[in-house]
């Protein structure tokens, strides 16, 4: 059980903060059909994480066994880097501790990084994604690596365009097509590789724990009518694009990429655990704020239990000037209770493929 009291009270704020949109958000979630028609539309922030419920009813930590709390709260003031990746927070308000950079295999690879700059992630992150690419590239030798493009900044938090991709938990793979890609095409599903699209879409689910795949409506039509023609079962089909909690949802602007979030286990238990201790290392006792339209240093300062000096600081303003948009590091002075407290994870077994009967 959850026995400290300060990490239970962080979670209840969270709870009451955030339960209310993520509920709602959660449940408008709508895949897409086998009918040429099209769903309700899910935004990236609406891959809601698990109910905060699964916490406050779990028996004790899971994926952390290794650490006890007295070794947790050691590590954590002599040699974090040694705990690994941590994910703090909710993909659309979050960061990163400990972040890794996407592995770049070099040429001839079965994956290829795009945008290095914003491919920052958690371990759990890359393996996931690399035990798809090298799957598919075992199905398909001679095919196309796989394009990973934007995941999270080194240190998370808001990455431009996106709404979240925060806590180096949401990757975007670019499409496959038969030759060079034609970005000049918008209808996408008419010129791709539905064959290895398809095959991605296995290996995403065999290597990984996804938690939801977001992908135009579209593009999701013609891979499951691909996938029913060569034989796949439909129930196993279904439970991926039109069962109520279905790992594909349409999304605009996703008509030439797969947006797809994966649980991490570790890296988010350890952020939960880690809430609470957060004062021990200033340099990591920190939130990120996007600025918007009508914030001061003042306000911010409040918000978070700040201080204009040491905003100012820590983010070398000169001047008491923001830009809408910015994005600032806001130390605090202890446990912030008014950052999200994201939820252990409840990992849900792989939605494997069924082995095809043999005739």
């Amino acid at each position: 059980m959850i026995r400290n009291p300060l990490l239970l009270g962080l979670l209840l704020l969270a709870t009451a903060a955030n339960g209310e949109s993520r509920a709602d958000g959660d449940a408008g979630l709508e895949s897409a059909t086998d009918e040429l028609m099209e769903p309700s539309t899910t935004d990236e922030a609406s891959l809601a994480d698990e109910s905060l419920q699964h916490v406050l009813l779990d028996a004790g930590y899971r994926f952390t066994l290794d650490l006890s709390d007295d070794e947790l709260a050691r590590r954590w003031q002599e040699d974090p880097a040694s705990l690994g990746s941590i994910a703090v927070g909710r993909p659309d308000e979050g960061r990163l501790i400990n972040a890794m950079p996407f592995p770049d295999p070099g040429d001839g690879g079965a994956w290829t990084v795009i945008v290095p700059d914003s491919c920052w992630t958690t371990q759990e992150t890359a393996d996931a994604i690399i035990g798809a690419a090298n799957q598919l590239r075992a199905w398909f030798p001679d095919g196309a690596p796989v394009r990973v493009g934007q995941v999270s900044g080194p240190e998370g938090g808001f990455l431009p365009p996106h709404v979240t991709h925060q806590t180096g938990r949401d990757v975007d793979i670019g499409l496959f097509y038969p030759g060079p890609e034609p970005y000049r095409v918008k209808e996408r599903e008419k010129v791709m590789d539905v064959a290895m699209n398809w095959a991605f879409v296995k290996a995403v689910v065999m290597h990984g724990d996804v938690q939801g795949i977001l992908l135009d409506w579209r593009v999701q039509n013609v891979l499951y009518a691909y996938a029913l023609k060569q034989g796949e079962d439909r129930d196993w089909l279904d439970s991926l694009f039109k069962a109520p909690r279905a790992l594909f949802h349409h999304a605009r602007r996703h008509r030439d990429h797969f947006h797809i979030r994966y649980l991490n286990p570790r890296a988010q238990e350890l952020a939960f655990r880690l809430a609470p201790l957060m004062p021990q290392r200033p340099e990591e006792n920190i939130a990120l704020h996007r600025v918007v339209r009508g914030d001061t240093l003042s306000d911010i300062a409040v918000r978070y239990g700040s201080s204009v000096s040491r905003l100012k600081a820590a983010n070398h303003l000169s001047n008491h000037l923001l830009r809408v948009r910015q994005v600032l590091r806001v130390p605090l002075r202890g446990p912030c209770t008014t950052c999200p407290v994201a939820p252990i994870p409840t990992v849900p077994p792989r939605r494997l493929p069924p082995e095809k009967p043999r005739g």
